[in-house]
Parts: C-alpha cells; structure tokens; sequence
C-alpha cells in the first residue's frame, strides 16, 4: 500500500516520519522522499509542496511485482465499469513505471502500479518534482493551471 502525501516542509516531514516509523528514507531526492516501511507494511512517498502549506494526501498506489499484474487490474477494473487511464513506461517519481489509475467516488487518485527502473529524473519531462507527475489526466491539466 502506497501513501503520497504532499508537504510543504520536506525536511520537517522527512525527520517527523522517521522519527515516526523509525526508519529513514530509501530513496532521497530532490523535492522528493520515498520510505519503505516494514511495519506496519506502508510505502510512503513525500512530495515536495509549497513552503507553509498544510499537508495534503496526492495520491494512493497499490505496487505491484509485474506489469502483467497493472495489466490484470486494468482489466478487472474496467470490466467492472471503472474509468481507467494506463500510462506505460512513464518516468514517475525517479522511477519508470507501467500503471493504472482510477478514482474513487470523492476523486482521490489510486494508482496500481509497479516499477520497473530507477529514474535520475522525477518525471518525463523534468529532473524537479511536478504536481503532473503523479495524477492521471484531467487532474493533471487542472493540477498545472
């Protein structure tokens, strides 16, 4: 189970969360913090925000092993009549990674997703965490305006 949330103090969060879990992070980049914690099993993913803002959640994320396994939750998802968007080899987070993502009924994003390779770049487009990077579509055009 992956949770993103949102920070507008990086540092503060990174000390708080492994103070918290007693754990540090696994992957440190810039704007960009990504622990895997054993227990309780969590991925917990920080994202850099604006400076003073309250923490939000971004996204949830349910990581897989195998992208046959993003591909049989695309399946199952939509066959159950879940608007799903599939992105393939998408750099996300300092990782490429095929996923899915659908909404739930009050929009909170989740992603089934699974990695693939270690990123130098946050996303596709750009080496500093973006808010697009970790929606999916119509979120994203309104995340960037």
């Amino acid at each position: 189970m992956q949770l993103a949330l949102r920070v507008g103090d990086l540092d503060g969060s990174i000390e708080f969360y492994s103070t918290l879990f007693g754990t540090g992070p696994t992957k440190l980049r810039p704007g960009y913090a990504n622990f895997a914690i054993a227990e309780p099993p969590l991925k917990l993913v920080l994202l850099e925000g604006k400076p003073g803002q309250e923490t939000m959640m971004d996204h949830l994320g349910v990581e897989v092993e195998h992208t046959e396994q993003v591909a049989n939750a695309t399946e199952r998802l939509t066959s159950l009549g879940l608007f799903t968007e599939v992105e393939q080899d998408t750099t996300c987070c300092y990782a490429q990674q095929d996923k899915v993502w659908v909404h739930g009924p009050g929009r909170e994003p989740w992603e089934v997703y699974v990695v693939k390779a270690d990123s130098d770049t946050f996303g596709a487009d750009s080496s500093a965490p973006s808010v697009a990077c970790c929606v999916s579509g119509a979120d994203a055009s309104a995340a960037r305006a």
